[in-house]
């Protein structure tokens, strides 16, 4: 170790999860977990690495046989955690055609994220012998009544939030960016509660006031300035730049300036996330690169080598992480 590095811990989490046309409607049944295929030549990647991967699994891939057996023996080698993430169209009981709006758990009424979420559970339970510390809501977003329910079953982890991010129908875009306990009245921002701790994705910008970085963004993304282009203006002069810890949609050298920034601004933890869907090529629309598993990994080795050169990393599955982040602030 050397000392004069800064200590930093490294959490890589994976939406584990069908794939289908994402520009489609949400589908109960039509969708396939053929992706799941790649995750055993991906451990192994993460292995040689030291990676310690999180997978949050939705109830399509953990009720499909072959996929809960390639999963299960990755499972049983203890070098990864699984986590429980919830996509309500294909998580039963169903209740009904899901539309943009219903497709985020917050909006759902408590009693059915209850009755999906015991359902859920139980699979895991039942395919993989594990019950879930660290939950992931599908397609982002947490609230007050969703985090009590979390505790009340037992979870001590949430990782919901995707910080600077906002739709018509939840918004994270002023949450807390390191790991914090968050309060139920309005989750954003920490609380006095210790039972369930937070810990989101790492996005930002490539300079470290992210604060007034997202005033600017908000500024330029207006939709009343959409005709000057002006995002595009500013990334290519390198003024601003939002950036993912995210190797499907950020390149390796363009997540470079977003950790320099976390680890100016003392941030703990840097947490890259992806999706399984994304490790075949064209499955969901998203990714649109040829190659994607390549690409994916070439865009992990890149960040994992840059992150080394600068600090002294401490890889964690997700739940290892809040055992050492709790340690570090009791």
């Amino acid at each position: 170790m050397d000392e004069q590095k800064p200590e930093i811990i490294f959490i890589l989490s994976i939406d584990t999860e069908e794939e289908w046309n994402w520009s489609g409607e949400f589908p109960e049944k039509d969708f396939s977990v053929r992706n799941v295929r790649k995750i055993p030549e991906l451990q192994d990647f993460f292995e040689r690495l030291g990676i310690r991967p999180t997978y949050f699994t939705d109830y399509a891939v953990a009720e499909n046989p072959e996929a809960a057996e390639i999963l299960k023996s990755i499972v049983d080698r203890n070098t990864c955690e699984i986590g429980a993430h919830l996509h309500p169209w294909c998580n039963p009981p169903i209740h009904g055609k899901t539309g943009e709006r219903e497709s985020h758990v917050i909006n759902l009424p408590i009693s059915q994220v209850e009755e999906k979420l015991d359902a859920l559970v139980a699979l895991l339970n039942d395919n993989f012998g594990v019950m879930p510390n660290a939950f992931r809501s599908g397609r982002w977003g947490i609230n007050g009544e969703v985090l009590d329910l979390l505790e009340k079953k037992g979870f001590e982890i949430d990782s919901s939030m995707f910080p600077f991010f906002k739709n018509d129908y939840f918004t994270c875009e002023h949450t807390t960016l390191v790991p914090y306990w968050p309060e139920y009245e309005n989750p954003m921002y920490p609380g006095s509660q210790r039972n369930i701790i937070e810990i989101p994705v790492t996005t930002g910008f490539n300079r470290k006031n992210f604060s007034t970085m997202l005033k600017i963004y908000n500024a330029i993304t207006h939709p009343r300035l959409y005709h000057l282009h002006l995002t595009a203006l500013f990334w290519h002069a390198y003024l601003l730049r939002k950036l993912y810890l995210c190797p499907e949609v950020t390149s390796g050298s363009d997540m470079q300036p977003l950790i320099d920034s976390a680890l100016e601004n003392g941030h703990p933890v840097l947490h890259m996330y992806l999706h399984s869907s994304s490790l075949i090529d064209s499955a969901t629309g998203f990714m649109q690169q040829n190659n994607a598993f390549e690409v994916i990994r070439n865009n992990i080795q890149h960040v994992i080598e840059y992150t080394h050169a600068k600090t002294n990393i401490k890889f964690c599955t997700i739940s290892e992480a809040a055992v050492l982040i709790k340690n570090r602030y009791r």
